[in-house]
């Protein structure tokens, strides 16, 4: 629903959408985007640096380094997603999008610009 809002002193009128937009974030959904940033960069830091070394090198060491953070990032967003579906009231294709984010690379950065902020 808009509301047009009138302003004096010569300022122009400006629309007021009551949805979520302008709100501020709950520190509940501040950090789930700190924990999908994270996320998101550990799967890269993955697919992209330790698992060709690995298969180039034979050196293991960056992906058993890597794969027990990324790997409890991972549980958490999902944790934290179904956590923000009740919270915010989100549809399941919403929820669909947010978890098929966090097993497609570069799609956590997706989420938290579509559906985050």
């Amino acid at each position: 629903m808009e509301v047009l809002v009138l302003l004096t002193n010569n300022q122009q009128p400006t629309t007021n959408n009551n949805n979520n937009n302008n709100q501020q974030p709950t520190p509940i959904m501040k950090l789930f985007r700190l924990i999908a940033f994270l996320e998101g960069a550990s799967y890269l830091l993955l697919l992209f640096i330790a698992v060709p070394i690995k298969y180039t090198l034979g050196d293991p060491s960056y992906v058993k380094l890597l794969g027990m953070p990324h790997g409890i990032l991972f549980v958490a967003y999902i944790g934290f997603a179904f956590y923000l579906k009740l919270e915010q009231k989100w549809n399941l294709k919403t929820l669909a999008i947010v978890l098929l984010g966090s097993v497609l690379p570069f799609g956590t950065f997706y989420v938290d610009k579509k559906f985050l902020r």
